[in-house]
């Protein structure tokens, strides 16, 4: 329900859903944890996720960008946010030889998908 898209697993990124949860107090929202791995070099498309996204780098670096906001470089125990109405203009491994691993927690609508893909995020 929440992964990427198959394209974006052939070019390099891969997630791994880890469990949705349904939060009670927070009618018709759930949580979302999962991990993604970018290969060396990979690079994202414009998307947003229609969500408040919390992202924890684990393994290696990443680089990530909001529309209207800095480009950042995070390594390893450092963290990052997506707003409801954010679009993620810049997703990309800082390296072209290792990979970079991070969780994501995702607080969304009930059902609906994690990843808008950029011709819906720019409406």
């Amino acid at each position: 329900m929440f992964l990427m898209t198959g394209m974006a697993h052939a070019q390099g990124m891969k997630s791994t859903p880890l469990f949705t949860k349904n939060l009670l107090d927070i009618p018709g929202k759930e949580a979302a944890m999962l991990t993604v791995e970018y290969r060396p070099g990979y690079e994202g498309t414009i998307h947003r996720h229609n969500a408040d996204v919390f992202v924890y780098v684990l393994e290696g670096s990443i680089v990530m960008q909001v529309r209207g906001g800095p480009e950042v470089t995070l390594g390893p125990g450092e963290t990052y946010f997506e707003g409801l109405n954010d679009v993620h203009v810049g997703g990309r491994n800082a390296s072209k030889t290792k990979s970079a691993k991070f969780l994501v927690i995702a607080v969304k609508k009930q059902g609906t998908p994690l990843v808008v893909p950029e011709k819906q995020a720019k409406q």
